[in-house]
């Protein structure tokens, strides 16, 4: 995966949040801001572009209007991702989103009962991450369950799928190149594939992902693309852009 944020920038050289995070990520600080880079947005960390000032800032947050339609209107379990990892079966499953990205489908899940533990190795987007969870604990609709519903570890998933604790579901989301003249992306993935590039390890996850993993593994791919690792499915439940590909270890009861 390459790593496209070129450090952190804010004008104030003391700036105690720059600071901490060019010491926790190891990334550089920069005197003048060029190309990806993060900065502090009023109260929110965004990371932007500088040919492209706030029309590419890409953030986390669990607030926002769309993440809160989504969790009150999305379906509920009776979504794709919630029969999928078997939510509509059984509540409170831990779930181990071993590609977390933005949180988003972690904060689904989430939302609907799950305990998850989001897994992310790019740098900047922990750093994306971790202040979006920092927020949520401070809005009053999302303060008395978001904090304890989802944990963030900072490491490949490889090695999370190797040392973590086993969870119920693992759930995995490899960042998949664009398809050729396909209709428009939306800007954010564009320009996140832009910082992140694309999973080309993300074969090798499945195997990882299968013996940890006790009641299934959770895969969610393009319409258009083929399995993981080429390796056929228990079942797949198909959207009108994704489908999940469900590979079940045990029975959820």
């Amino acid at each position: 995966m390459q790593m496209n944020c070129q450090g952190v920038y804010c004008q104030d050289a003391a700036a105690e949040w720059a600071n901490q995070l060019c010491q926790q990520f190891s990334l550089p600080r920069l005197a003048t801001p060029h190309g990806w880079h993060l900065v502090r947005e009023a109260d929110a960390l965004v990371l932007r572009n500088a040919d492209m000032p706030k029309q590419g800032d890409i953030l986390v947050d669990f607030a926002s209007g769309a993440a809160t339609y989504r969790r009150k209107f999305g379906g509920g379990k009776s979504e794709g991702i919630a029969k999928a990892v078997g939510l509509h079966k059984k509540a409170g499953l831990t779930v181990v989103d071993a590609t977390a990205g933005l949180g988003r489908d972690a904060f689904v899940l989430a939302s609907l009962g799950a305990h998850v533990t989001l897994v992310e190795r790019n740098p900047a987007v922990v750093a994306l991450l971790q202040d979006g969870l920092r927020r949520a604990a401070l809005d009053p609709l999302l303060a008395d369950w978001l904090p304890a519903r989802m944990q963030l570890v900072h490491a490949s998933a490889h090695q999370a799928l190797r040392d973590l604790p086993a969870p119920d579901v693992v759930f995995l989301d490899p960042m998949f190149p664009a398809r050729e003249k396909s209709a428009a992306v939306k800007k954010e993935m564009a320009a996140f594939h832009q910082v992140v590039g694309t999973d080309d390890d993300a074969d090798a996850l499945l195997p990882l992902a299968l013996a940890l993993a006790q009641k299934r593994v959770v895969v969610k791919r393009p319409g258009y693309a083929e399995f993981l690792n080429l390796q056929k499915p228990s079942m797949s439940i198909v959207g009108k852009n994704n489908r999940f590909d469900v590979y079940v270890i045990a029975a959820i009861s």
